[in-house]
């Protein structure tokens, strides 16, 4: 596991010591805040029709930084259930984050993708999409979106300068799509993940300590002792044993443990230095 930087060493004692503060009691900073002097990305909304998922249609929305320079790759970060991601006055207001870390050199110039789960016919098709442990997410990405997307924004093609993130059953999905496709996804932000057994996303743990070679991927892991615990299982320990299991195959990781609920109020705090952290080596 690679070394704390010191303000995330400190988000993360805030977060496992209840002593220093109220259960659940996470506040946005001022990088999740619109700054005067900071250029600010544009966000267009899409419509896409999917044939890896047969009559479901989603919408999405695709963030070009004001940096973006056609000339030169841009790295790319894929959101599950994006319409949340995208809120700018929601628990995680990326696009604002996005802005401030790149303005600062602080992550790679980077085009977001925020995708919400398709609908077909019987409504929601969430679930099945996000919960499911297959590669078919992943061949919906490469084969679908990512070659829209590129169709008008020059994206990189490597999975160094690729990141995937989601929040519940999106961020096993995450997980998922890195794990099945290490050569399209290397780092992976997971936010109160659902590693239980919605659909046999307990396994995972098991999985990961008897694959070898470890897989090339980076993963960020975060939930809170006040998350659930239903005939699924329990998200808390469900995600504990997801970092224990990468510690013990010498994962690059990290995995803050709070005292939150089921929500994004803690991931959104964290999250510039989660992406620091993700983006850390990538010029």
């Amino acid at each position: 596991m690679h070394a704390l930087r010191p303000a995330l060493a400190a988000l993360c004692l805030l977060a496992c010591s209840s002593g220093l503060r109220g259960a659940d009691d996470y506040k946005l900073g001022p990088e999740s805040t619109e700054q005067p002097d900071v250029p600010r990305g544009r966000i267009t909304k899409r419509f896409w029709n999917s044939q890896v998922f047969p009559e479901t249609g989603r919408d999405y929305w695709v963030y070009v930084p004001a940096q973006y320079d056609p000339k030169t790759p841009a790295c790319v970060m894929v959101f599950q259930d994006g319409e949340n991601y995208m809120k700018p006055t929601g628990q995680f207001r990326v696009p604002i984050v996005f802005d401030n870390l790149i303005a600062k050199k602080e992550m790679p110039v980077t085009i977001g993708i925020f995708i919400n789960p398709g609908r077909g016919p019987k409504g929601s098709n969430r679930s099945f999409e996000y919960d499911t442990l297959s590669d078919q997410y992943a061949r919906f990405l490469e084969t679908e979106i990512l070659p829209e997307v590129g169709k008008e924004f020059n994206l990189r093609q490597d999975a160094e300068g690729r990141a995937i993130c989601g929040i519940s059953s999106g961020g096993i999905c995450a997980f998922t799509v890195a794990w099945e496709r290490p050569d399209l996804f290397s780092k992976v932000l997971s936010h109160v993940g659902s590693f239980t057994n919605i659909r046999h996303g307990d396994t995972y743990p098991g999985i990961i300590r008897k694959t070898n070679p470890p897989k090339k991927i980076r993963v960020f892991l975060q939930d809170g002792s006040g998350d659930l615990d239903n005939e699924h299982g329990n998200w808390p320990l469900g995600n504990q044993q997801m970092a224990a299991a990468l510690k013990f195959k010498k994962y690059d990781y990290q995995f803050v443990f709070g005292d939150g609920a089921h929500n994004g109020k803690q991931g959104g705090a964290i999250l510039p230095e989660s992406l620091r952290w993700l983006w850390r080596d990538v010029k």
